[in-house]
């Protein structure tokens, strides 16, 4: 997760926007729950305290789900890209992706792309191109960037290949996820309103072990 909220950093950094990425290792003990902050400004970040109510979160270990509210402190209409081959469902989570706008919180099995593309399991490259997908922070060329000032040459190309992988996943979840109920939805004739959204300022990424890839 340290890595991932380190190309946050550059990523943004290369749309020439203000950034700052910072770990919090909590209990020294093995095994402990990292948490990895970031933020993302027009102006000069001046505060160093850890990120309380994000604007979205990764949460790169889903074990710490039934042990940790990951969700804590995200803002009403945050985002949130979670790391699992399960769905909402089978992770105990309808009541909490019910609580956000519908396409705010997505769930990708962001270690079996990074074994796909890479050979690893860290998805720390994956989870970022997800990332850009989902809250548009910044741009898909930007992660591209990160990913191979971060991993050069052959590593960082697969790296790449995987990002994108993922940003076109969560791309497509997003729309299907946004479609209201078919007995909800405007007739065909009907113009609804274009949607906005303001790019996420700051996050707060979580997991176990902090990201190996």
């Amino acid at each position: 997760m340290v890595t991932a909220a380190d190309m946050v950093a550059m990523a943004a950094f290369h749309e020439g926007r203000h950034a700052q990425a910072f770990p919090s290792f909590g209990s020294e003990r093995t095994g402990a729950p990292v948490v990895a902050y970031a933020r993302i400004r027009d102006v000069a970040i001046r505060t160093r305290e850890p990120v309380l109510h994000p604007d979205l979160i990764i949460v790169q270990d889903p074990t710490l789900l039934p042990i940790l509210d990951v969700f804590a402190g995200l803002t009403p209409q945050g985002f949130a890209l979670l790391n699992s081959s399960r769905s909402a469902e089978e992770l105990g989570l309808e009541k909490v992706t019910a609580s956000f706008p519908p396409g705010h919180v997505v769930i990708i099995p962001a270690t079996d792309i990074a074994r796909e593309h890479t050979g690893r399991t860290g998805p720390s490259a994956v989870l970022l191109g997800g990332m850009a997908a989902l809250a548009h922070p910044f741009d898909l060329e930007s992660v591209e960037l990160a990913i191979r000032e971060r991993f050069p040459g052959k590593v960082g190309e697969m790296n790449v290949a995987a990002a994108r992988a993922a940003h076109r996943l969560v791309e497509a979840q997003r729309q299907v996820n946004a479609q209201p109920p078919a007995s909800t939805r405007a007739p065909a004739t009907a113009q609804a309103p274009a949607n906005t959204q303001a790019p996420a300022n700051e996050a707060k990424g979580e997991s176990a072990h902090a990201a190996a890839n």
